[in-house]
């Protein structure tokens, strides 16, 4: 028990010396308020605005510019900008999350695998991952779409594929550089499975490295959705998604520039937070800095 105590107190006061080097960058937090209100936007958007306006077309308000009846204008098919910003952010978000999830979950499988148990498993599945390093990510991710389809599911597959090699070398580096270490021995020696030292004892501490690649890397699965979109293979109309809506809105951009600024500002704010976030959680996590 009192073992137990102690390391839960220790575990406490790590979490807490982090958030206090990452408060005092004021950039990190600045970012960190900004997302947090993207998320709340992005859950309760139902409760902001209908789903329906964000659809509806109604022409005899088509190219509207900003007024009191439509914060945001309305679109070349009338549609409400401020209601489609709003469920873009929930789209945006969503599919970056949820690519971040799988990317991590593989990445983390595969480094840890490479990683702990070296020699021939390490050389086949690292020349598997350098081989879709060798790929543009963006070209990856293109070729992916184009072959499944497009849709949610194919979208959230190809920028995963994408992003896995990514966490894979980084959980490989974490582990290779801590596997060594005598509290990994002493598992060993007390008779700890694999799985149970590669989960419970080696992934944890390679824990600062994948949020921080996680948190970064969100911001270029958004940018990488709204080119997917902009080009006709990510999500497809009329479902809001600001990369779809800076397509329908470059025609008419000359005379109406707020069909393209406005979802423009939103990708910039959303990639801002998210990168201001990521180099707040470096700079906390980093070791070298806890003095």
């Amino acid at each position: 028990m009192e073992q137990e105590a102690r390391r839960k107190y220790k575990k406490k006061s790590k979490l807490k010396s982090v958030w206090i080097r990452f408060r005092r960058n004021k950039r990190a937090l600045v970012g960190m308020v900004v997302l947090l209100m993207l998320i709340l936007i992005a859950v309760f958007a139902n409760f902001i605005v209908d789903y329906d306006v964000a659809i509806s077309q109604v022409m005899k308000d088509r190219l509207q510019t900003p007024s009191a009846a439509h914060w945001f204008g309305t679109d070349h098919l009338g549609r409400d900008m401020f209601a489609r910003i709003i469920y873009g952010t929930r789209t945006s978000l969503f599919v970056g999350i949820l690519t971040i999830a799988v990317a991590v979950t593989f990445g983390t499988i595969i480094g840890a695998i490479a990683g702990y148990y070296g020699g021939a498993v390490d050389n086949i599945l690292m020349r598997f991952v350098d081989v879709l390093m060798a790929i543009p990510s963006m070209l990856l991710a293109i070729s992916v779409v184009a072959a499944l389809g497009t849709g949610l599911v194919n979208i959230v597959i190809a920028m995963s594929v994408s992003q896995i090699p990514r966490f894979a070398r980084i959980v490989r580096a974490s582990i290779m550089s801590i596997k060594g270490q005598e509290f990994i021995e002493a598992a060993k020696a007390y008779g700890a499975s694999d799985l149970r030292i590669i989960s419970k004892y080696i992934i944890p501490n390679a824990l600062g490295p994948i949020i921080v690649q996680a948190t970064l890397t969100m911001g270029t699965m958004i940018l990488t959705v709204s080119s997917l979109s902009f080009v006709g293979l990510g999500i497809q109309p009329p479902s809001p998604e600001w990369g779809t809506m800076l397509a329908e809105g470059k025609d008419q951009m000359r005379y109406f520039p707020h069909l393209v600024t406005i979802p423009g500002l939103a990708i910039i704010v959303a990639v801002l937070s998210l990168n201001m976030v990521g180099d707040g959680l470096r700079d906390a996590l980093d070791p070298r800095l806890k003095n």
